[in-house]
């Protein structure tokens, strides 16, 4: 197998990681979903519970490919580049919270997705730009083990009230700046919880680094593809002890996800062996070329329709409506996801097509 070939199943994996982020992010009624394509209420794991993880995963991937290039600088160099790829996407994230800029900024949720993909990366580069292979699988493990036992200093670790996760964000943060989706002051992307996550990157980066360095790529293949089994056994294994939950991201969750997504990316590797995979494939490698800026736009996408009027509501609920006319609310509400997926692979397309990679 060429380069050039597994180049092209971590890119795949990419795009559809991203595709499927979107498609779970902006359904056209919270109301009417299919429920695979919901987040677990709390304890447990459904499909969509996957895509987030994936996403962490392909940034250790792409580490792979900068690290010569990092390697070869100063350490005030690499402080610079790290740090300041580190606050432009956690700025980013900020602004995305903050749009359309009229909510009190006093208010105004910290984190989410584009911080938490910020921080673990930051803390990741640094873990593999200088240590080993054994000691990067030490620091690993000690950020799982050392998860779990953090959360044992309250008494009902794994609930949504009382978590050491919970409060310890409100400690540092206040309750004011965090998210309130399940009805009290809790961030699934919390700070203490970006912790275990840290592990979900340097993961893709193992794989990636093993994927393509490998002499024999068939044995490397099978030698990952044993990881994955056992990584996901052990993530079921712990799940009676220290439950698989994404809002938690307990380490039980992190191993269950990264073998599940080593799992993937060998049959996506696979699968480029057939000639009739390449026109999907290809369709999937322009999504991915610009992961973060596509997903921002993706955020853009659903607020500006939520504050652009169509009439007494807003456009949002306009579309949504219109296409309940024609189908009924659950699959409007799926067709309503697959417009931006549509929309955002033709800016895709486009950006490919000029050859336009917008690092972030």
């Amino acid at each position: 197998m060429t380069t050039k070939q597994r180049f092209q199943a971590l890119d795949v994996m990419r795009g559809l990681t991203l595709a499927l982020m979107i498609l779970v992010n902006t359904p056209g009624s919270w109301s009417y979903v299919y429920s695979p394509l919901l987040h677990a209420d709390w304890h447990g794991a459904t499909p969509t519970d996957y895509i987030f993880p994936f996403f962490l995963f392909m940034v250790g991937a792409a580490m792979v490919f900068s690290q010569k290039s990092l390697n070869a600088l100063s350490f005030s160099e690499q402080a610079t580049k790290i740090f300041r790829r580190t606050l432009v996407i956690f700025l980013i994230g900020l602004l995305l919270n903050y749009f359309p800029f009229t909510q009190d900024p006093s208010n105004l949720r910290f984190l989410g997705v584009l911080q938490r993909i910020a921080l673990a990366y930051c803390f990741a580069a640094w873990i593999v730009l200088y240590a080993n292979t054994l000691w990067r699988l030490v620091i690993a493990a000690a950020l799982l083990l050392g998860y779990w036992a953090l959360l044992q200093l309250n008494a009902d670790p794994y609930s949504l009230e009382h978590s050491v996760v919970r409060q310890f964000d409100i400690w540092v943060l206040g309750e004011q700046h965090l998210w309130r989706g399940k009805g009290i002051a809790f961030d699934p992307e919390g700070l203490l919880s970006t912790l275990p996550a840290i592990v979900n990157v340097l993961i893709g980066y193992e794989v990636t680094r093993h994927l393509i360095s490998a002499s024999d790529k068939i044995k490397a293949q099978w030698q990952l593809f044993a990881a994955g089994v056992v990584m996901t056994v052990l993530g079921l294994l712990w799940h009676p002890v220290f439950p698989i939950n994404k809002s938690l991201w307990t380490s039980s969750f992190v191993l269950l996800t990264s073998g599940v997504g080593v799992l993937v990316l060998l049959v996506l590797v696979r699968l480029e062996t057939f000639s009739f995979m390449q026109g999907i494939y290809k369709a999937f490698t322009m999504l991915g070329q610009n992961p973060l800026f596509i997903y921002a736009l993706s955020i853009l996408w659903a607020k500006t329709l939520l504050i652009v009027p169509v009439g007494e509501v807003s456009a949002y609920q306009w579309l949504y409506d219109q296409l309940c006319k024609v189908v009924d609310p659950y699959n409007a509400s799926l067709m309503f996801a697959l417009i931006p997926v549509a929309v955002l692979w033709v800016v895709a397309w486009y950006l490919h097509r000029k050859k336009i990679i917008i690092s972030i």
